[in-house]
């Protein structure tokens, strides 16, 4: 059995799922989920500058309709339940949490308390933390002690 901590920051698509439950081959893989609400893992000038990087004017321009905060757990807890669903019907065992404060720091607790063999951070890019080493898979390298894999998930539809 293989063991994945999967870091995302919305709800897996089912290209997502395809594509982070074959990684493996045909070895069965158990997930430990970690879900940040999207309005609360960057804010919103950088989210924006990224949206315009991949010409997705019209997504830099609904930026400030993201929900923050409070208001960001409800979604974020529902995509985790999506995803979740989604990495079951595969076949795979699954658990997951939204991260309340500090990702890294969750990240590594997770990956000591699973005994974990991968971390997995599946995020849309993000091209200036990603520039300056500051994304979740630049920095989770320093703080974990196993191999830490960078993935872009794929868009919905």
């Amino acid at each position: 059995m293989f063991t994945s901590v999967l870091m995302i920051e919305k709800a897996l698509t089912s290209a997502d799922v395809e594509f982070v439950t074959t990684l493996h081959g045909d070895e069965p893989v158990t997930f430990h989920v970690l879900l940040q609400p999207r309005g609360d893992q960057a804010d919103r000038l950088l989210r924006a500058i990224d949206d315009v990087a991949l010409g997705e004017l019209d997504e830099a321009a609904k930026e400030r309709d993201v929900p923050e905060g409070q208001d960001a757990t409800g979604p974020a807890e529902q995509a985790l339940q999506v995803s979740l669903a989604a990495l079951h019907a595969a076949g795979c065992e699954a658990t997951g949490q939204l991260i309340k404060d500090h990702p890294l720091d969750a990240l590594r607790e997770l990956v000591d308390d699973a005994d974990a063999d991968e971390v997995i951070v599946l995020t849309d890019p993000h091209y200036v933390e990603e520039f300056f080493h500051r994304d979740w898979a630049s920095r989770a390298r320093h703080k974990v002690g196993v191999p830490v894999l960078k993935l872009f998930s794929h868009a919905a539809g």
